[in-house]
């Protein structure tokens, strides 16, 4: 197991490094949204900020659901058990 992941480990490292050259070499460094400026940029920390916000919303409420499942089928079979 230990030696799969560090074969993992490497070869990730390499491939990476590999395609970092021609990342920096393509288009004068001008990346896939054209040239970044300050509303780019600005409208990306919005984005994050909102979108790990809304993330957690959603999977607190999914997670609330899933326990009110359990304890539902818990008490279920306490009833089952009893006789109730």
């Amino acid at each position: 197991m230990r030696r799969r992941v560090i074969v993992t480990l490497l070869t990730s490292s390499v491939f990476l490094l590999a395609l970092q050259a021609v990342a920096f070499a393509a288009d004068d460094g001008e990346g896939l949204a054209g040239e970044t400026d300050d509303k780019l940029v600005t409208f990306f920390g919005l984005g994050l900020a909102l979108g790990f916000t809304v993330f957690v919303i959603v999977m607190s409420a999914l997670q609330g659901a899933l326990e009110r499942r359990k304890q539902a089928k818990k008490a279920a079979a306490l009833r089952h058990r009893i006789g109730w």
